[in-house]
């Protein structure tokens, strides 16, 4: 099974990777976080707004434009559930497990760290700090794209994907 995470979904990735389970055959980080990466923080997004958060997320925010006023009462409701889950999962302002990027050494599955260029929630070097975390890691820039690809650009993200975990997929040598 390929493993594939993006923001703190790339965190809990990460950490199913540490697991080196037999049943994962490849794990792909999308601008994860989790790791700290002395001169490279991890945007503390909590307090902004949908406007700010977007600025940050994406390579050209005007394709993106939020009306937060469009919502539904029940969607503003869920949408502060979900943060105030995530800070929960993450910790006050961290965003970070100071024993990951230790436990990430240990990694045996292939992985793929893939970046949005333009991200300004964590920056490139931020992951090319992650992916020298995993042994034999590979890294992927992606240019005109910032923090979610998937949804900026799914069709520079999605080859990429695909094309490593089907590199990698059980019961195929790795190259």
């Amino acid at each position: 099974m390929a493993v594939v995470g993006n923001s703190i979904g790339g965190w809990i990735a990460a950490e199913l990777g540490t697991l080196n389970s037999d049943r994962i055959s490849s794990v792909t980080l999308v601008n994860a976080v989790g790791i700290h990466v002395p001169g490279h923080p991890i945007a503390d997004t909590f307090g902004l707004t949908p406007v700010e958060l977007s600025r940050l997320s994406f390579h050209d925010p005007s394709k993106f434009r939020f009306d937060p006023s469009a919502l539904s009462e029940a969607r503003r409701a869920a949408m502060a559930a979900n943060s105030a889950t995530l800070q929960v999962y993450s910790g006050p302002h961290t965003m970070a497990d100071p024993t990951l990027a230790e436990r990430l050494a240990k990694v045996a599955h292939p992985t793929l760290v893939a970046w949005g260029a333009s991200d300004q929630i964590v920056d490139a070097d931020y992951g090319r700090a992650y992916a020298q975390a995993v042994p034999d890691a590979e890294f992927r820039l992606l240019p005109g794209t910032g923090h979610m690809p998937q949804s900026e650009t799914p069709g520079q993200l999605l080859p990429v994907v695909w094309d490593f975990a089907d590199a990698h997929a059980a019961g195929r040598p790795r190259p």
